[in-house]
Order: structure tokens, then sequence, then C-alpha cells
């Protein structure tokens, strides 16, 4: 049995309930002060450090009772993003007592104070998600590989937080509680993106319970477009860029032209992920939104969700050219062109996304009024 002091997230009890899963029986916490420490926020980050400070008592929870596979579990969550145990004495309501503390191996420039209430109410919820599909992968992946791929775990994570909103259902069926179940959830492969399988049953339209189902799901984080618009000019930009999903397919084409994209990082709402990847794309400021729509781009099998909208925009010629991020392999080309050699390129056939198709359409429906109100 092992003593570990807590000072940081695992004070969250959903938190260490996640990571601990099966070996949170008989673990009991007792609050705890750790003497000569402080913990801060790490800076630029939603996260805390410990850092040694002489007159500080860094608080937290002293956790007691746990087992070689509660530490192996816990080794897992945290090892893989470079934290290490060390032994320390922590002051209780009892006296001193010794234990173990994971400090991180690097270092970590503090960002100011950082508080267990704050970061519940702004990232419990994300986290506990996101832990959720770390603890999947014990015993299954190394924790450094899972490490690696946690930005895109966390934005999946975002991604069913929002999901979780129920959309309207004036004709298709509402969905209750105990319409799907889930009687095993498998993820045979994970990098950038993830394959998830599930073996699961739901409600069928005449009131029964299907036969259980085997079904596989490609799992991306939300992404959001927009397709840059100049009414004054009549104008429109457009990106072209290479894609592995085309190539992948076999088609002799695989550079395609489509509107602005990414995907919306956790704390970043679809407005703003707009904003950011026009400048990093184009350079492009983006004044008023109007949203096209929010959509599945093929549910039959792929998680994405997509959030799409036309901006207003500034369109002279120098708009056009080069750019992309290169650190994130991104090979960008701009073109400014008029709207209705916009209109000609989709009647060609040449414009063969969902999300520029469908911000196109709606472009043409609502031009009119746009030019008007500019």
């Amino acid at each position: 049995m092992a003593d570990l002091f807590f000072y940081g997230t695992l004070c969250h009890p959903a938190l260490l309930d996640c990571v601990l899963g099966p070996e949170r029986g008989g673990v009991t916490g007792e609050p705890a002060h750790l003497p000569g420490y402080a913990v801060q926020r790490v800076a630029g980050q939603d996260y805390p450090t410990i850092t040694a400070q002489q007159g500080a008592r860094a608080a937290g929870v002293l956790a007691r009772g746990l087992t070689a596979a509660a530490l192996a579990r816990l080794d897992f969550y945290e090892g893989g993003h470079g934290y290490s145990l060390r032994p320390v004495t922590v002051e209780t309501a009892d006296g001193p007592r010794p234990a173990q503390v994971y400090f991180p191996d690097h270092v970590q420039t503090p960002g100011g104070d950082w508080r267990l209430s704050d970061w519940v109410a702004d990232q419990g919820a994300v986290t506990l998600l996101a832990a959720q599909e770390v603890m999947m992968a014990f015993g299954q992946r190394p924790a450094a590989e899972v490490a690696h791929r946690f930005p895109q775990i966390r934005a999946r994570a975002a991604s069913r937080l929002r999901a979780a909103t129920p959309g309207p259902t004036a004709l298709r069926h509402r969905a209750r509680d105990g319409d799907v179940t889930i009687r095993e959830t498998r993820q045979p492969y994970a990098h950038y993106f993830a394959v998830e399988e599930f073996d699961l049953t739901h409600r069928r339209f005449d009131g029964s319970i299907s036969a259980e189902l085997s079904r596989a799901a490609f799992i991306a984080p939300d992404a959001a477009t927009v397709l840059p618009y100049d009414p004054g000019r009549d104008r429109v930009l457009l990106i072209e860029q290479f894609r592995v999903g085309p190539m992948a397919r076999g088609d002799s084409q695989p550079w395609l032209l489509e509107a602005i994209a990414g995907r919306v990082d956790p704390g970043e709402t679809p407005e703003q992920t707009v904003r950011r990847e026009a400048q990093e794309e184009a350079g492009l400021e983006i004044g008023a939104l109007h949203r096209v729509h929010g959509y599945y781009p093929s549910p039959g099998s792929v998680s994405e969700y997509l959030y799409s909208f036309v901006g207003l925009a500034d369109l002279p010629d120098s708009a056009a050219g080069l750019g992309g991020v290169p650190g994130e392999g991104e090979d960008i080309r701009a073109h400014v062109i008029g709207y209705e050699r916009l209109m000609a390129l989709l009647d060609a056939g040449e414009l063969d996304n969902a999300p520029l198709l469908l911000s196109a359409f709606w472009l043409a429906r609502n031009r009119d009024r746009l030019r008007a109100e500019a």
C-alpha cells in the first residue's frame, strides 16, 4: 500500500475515480498540506504545477491505501506527461505523514494562482471526458504515445461536450435514456484521429429493442469552415490544398478547392476557430460572420460535426497567394474569384466537397441581401 499527495487536478474526486477505475475501492482521502511548496498555474496553460517556495504550504489531498494496481494506473495517466513520484512529508490533522508526490520532470514556468474550483468550472468536464479516453488505452498502448495524442483527445472530448446539447426534434425521434445501450467499446486505432468499435443495442421504431449490433466509427473532433465574401467587389476567396482523403480513394485529382477550415480547439468557439484559421491559412481578417449550418458530413461512419459560415472580408487582388502553417505541414494557395466564376466552377463539378458546396449554395440564396446591406 502507498500514500500519495495530490495537489492539482487529481484533487477532483470525479477525475480520480476515472483514473483509478476499478482500483478506487479502499482508497481514502483527507486534507493535507505540503510545506515549502506552492501550487501555481503553468504560464499559458490551464493546469497547475508545484514549485518550491519558502514559507508556503501547498494544499491538497492525501490519498491513502493505494495498491500496486492503482499506482500503475496513476503512473500511466501522469507518467506519459512527464511526471515522476518523489518522497515528501505532508502535514495532516493527525500530524506529519510520509507520502509521495508527482513532480514534473521538466521545468514549468509559473503563471499565477491556480484554484481547483475555477479549474473544475472551466475545464473539469472536458478533462474528465478526455481522461476516459486516456484510460481506455491503459494496458493497450504506451503512456508516452497516449500523451503525444492528448491534444487530439481533448479536442474530441470538447466535441462530445458540444454534442450533449440536444438538437430540435420536431419530426425525428426524441432520444430518451435507455434508447441506446453500449455493452462494450474498443479503440483498435488511435493517432491524430481514432477508430472506435461499439457493441450496442438501440430502440427500434416499433418500440422494441434491436438485436446486439457491432458498429465502427471514425472519430474526429468538431471543425469549422468559413467562405470569405466581399459584397462590394462580389468576390470570394477559396483555398486550394492537397488532401489525403481523395488520394486514399484513388482520386487522380487530390488537390481540392475549399472554404477555409480548421479543428475547433478546446475552450474555443467555432466562430473563434474560423477567425484564427483565416489568419493562418490566408492572412485574412474576417468581419461579420453569417452561419450557414451545423451538420454531420457522413453520419453513417464519421463522428465529425461541422460548423460552416460565410464571413465578410475585404478581398483585393493581393488577398490571393500562398499561406498555411509550415510546422503543421500546410501548403495552401488562396484564389480570389468573382461570384459568377464560383457558380461556374460549381456547375462544372470542380467544387466537390460538402462545406464549400453548402456555403456556395447559401451565398447564392443570400447574396442580394448581403450586397444590399453592404
